[in-house]
């Protein structure tokens, strides 16, 4: 339930009143139904800004009309709205079909940090985005302003995507060693949405994905949704441990293996060249098929790192994933697959039952971010903003961490995984860190076991907010 409004206090009318008022506009137009929980006195008072006393007397009076009722430690609900008490019929209890969903909610913590992230109050220390300032606003309009007049019609595209976009993405993609047709690449509303696709499109309800242990899926629900299961496979500074896949896929039946092998998400780890190799191997004789996620592949920042294994990729097993959602812009909510024809075939006649295909203008503006050229030049200056951010954040961290925490040095992407050495209650100090403006991204949404890690992330805070956030942490964690 969002509580994006607040009482004015400079008004004639009471403050409990305004509450009421507001509050029964919710009830009475349905989007608080019959059933639906209302959040503590607490909760409301500060949403509102008010003291508690306030709410109660706003809660009381809306009792007394019927609307809302307490029980002991069943919290208060929604129990009628005025119109429903005039129809013969009451009104649909909403509340029974979202709880009958088949997609499972976000985990609490995750749903806390998707609220928070929009208020502006909070230092986000591990947001996975860039930076509003770094983001190409500039770059971004003067592709617009230059190519208006070749601005197309802007219908549906054909079932893959935008046939220059996909032109362009296959010679942008044999710079990284993959040889690509355009009719093997896919546009998609983001990776997330190919992996939506895949858990759709190629497995079997009950199939289990392998996956890095922890990973970036653990926060999400793309798999489970569809009734797919997931298990993680030990990793190690050179990345997943390759020669455990065989006994993973046999003791959970492995349908198919996920990965992020260039700056990991969350540990910002880069699987080594060897075990590249090894995990191909490895796969290709368990007939394993491969997601490669690489949407953090062109963010290196010292140099680069190994060709993805798509690009070793001789038997056609390794479904390849882009996006410009990290690199550029996560609005433009575009990304790519790559693999063979049939399996991109059934994924695009999938796409096109489920959204008629991506934003034909951000099919446009991708291409033009590509044929321009302006793509790599503004990969180098972000290159060169991150190593900046990364150095600060390294820095703060050697003063207010050295013997409280450990950690590696990323050679790329966003994320560094901090490992908190002193025994701490992860939720308590989530809590305890919104308590005082800064929002975390805890180890444990990533695999349950990883209650000592946080993922610091130095892509979106600025560099005073970066010093300040973990300086703050570094007390809270010594004050614990």
């Amino acid at each position: 339930m969002m509580l994006n409004w607040k009482p004015d206090k400079h008004s004639s009318i009471p403050l409990h009143k305004q509450i009421v008022d507001y509050m029964k506009e919710k009830i009475m137009m349905g989007e608080w139904t019959v059933g639906c929980k209302i959040p503590t006195q607490r909760k409301l008072a500060a949403a509102f800004n008010v003291n508690r006393s306030t709410v109660v007397t706003a809660l009381e009076e809306l009792k007394a009309e019927g609307l809302i009722e307490g029980r002991s430690g069943g919290g208060t609900k929604v129990i009628n709205n005025t119109w429903s008490l005039m129809t013969l019929a009451p009104p649909p209890n909403w509340n029974a079909y979202v709880e009958a969903g088949i997609h499972p909610p976000n985990l609490p913590t995750i749903q806390e940090i998707n609220r928070a992230e929009f208020d502006p109050a909070f230092i986000r220390l591990g947001t996975g985005e860039l930076a509003p300032e770094l983001i190409p606003v500039a770059f971004m309009g003067q592709i617009i302003g230059q190519s208006y007049n070749r601005l197309p019609q802007l219908g549906y595209e054909e079932p893959k995507g935008s046939i220059r976009l996909r032109e362009q993405l296959s010679s942008y993609l044999r710079a990284k060693g993959i040889y690509a047709s355009p009719s093997s690449i896919l546009i998609v509303s983001g990776a997330l949405q190919a992996l939506q696709l895949i858990s759709l499109g190629i497995l079997h309800k009950g199939s289990t994905i392998l996956l890095e242990k922890p990973s970036y899926l653990n926060s999400l629900h793309v798999f489970q949704s569809a009734g797919m299961n997931l298990e993680g496979v030990p990793m190690d500074e050179d990345g997943i441990k390759a020669s455990l896949i065989p006994h993973y896929k046999k003791s959970h039946a492995g349908a198919l293996l996920y990965t992020i092998p260039s700056f990991h998400n969350p540990t910002g780890a880069v699987m080594s060249l060897e075990r590249r190799m090894q995990l191909l191997e490895v796969c290709r004789n368990e007939q394993l098929p491969i997601i490669e996620d690489d949407v953090y592949g062109d963010l290196w920042l010292d140099e680069k790192g190994p060709e993805p294994l798509k690009a070793s990729d001789q038997s056609g097993s390794v479904l390849y994933l882009g996006s410009l959602s990290k690199t550029v812009s996560p609005g433009l909510r575009i990304g790519w697959v790559v693999g063979p024809e049939a399996v991109i075939s059934r994924l695009a006649d999938i796409k096109m039952q489920t959204d008629y295909g991506s934003s034909s203008l951000s099919q446009w503006v991708a291409a033009e971010w590509f044929s321009t050229g302006l793509y790599e030049e503004h990969l180098t200056q972000v290159r060169e903003q991150l190593k900046e951010r990364r150095q600060i954040a390294l820095q703060t961290l050697n003063r207010h961490f050295s013997e409280i925490a450990e950690w590696n040095e990323p050679k790329g992407g966003f994320y560094i995984w901090l490992r908190i050495l002193p025994k701490i209650n992860t939720r308590e100090l989530f809590k305890k860190a919104m308590e005082h403006g800064i929002l975390l991204n805890p180890g444990n949404v990533y695999d349950v076991h990883a209650s000592q890690f946080l993922r610091i992330s130095y892509s979106y805070a600025s560099a005073s907010d970066l010093e300040k956030g973990l300086q703050l942490l570094s007390t809270i964690i010594k004050k614990r």
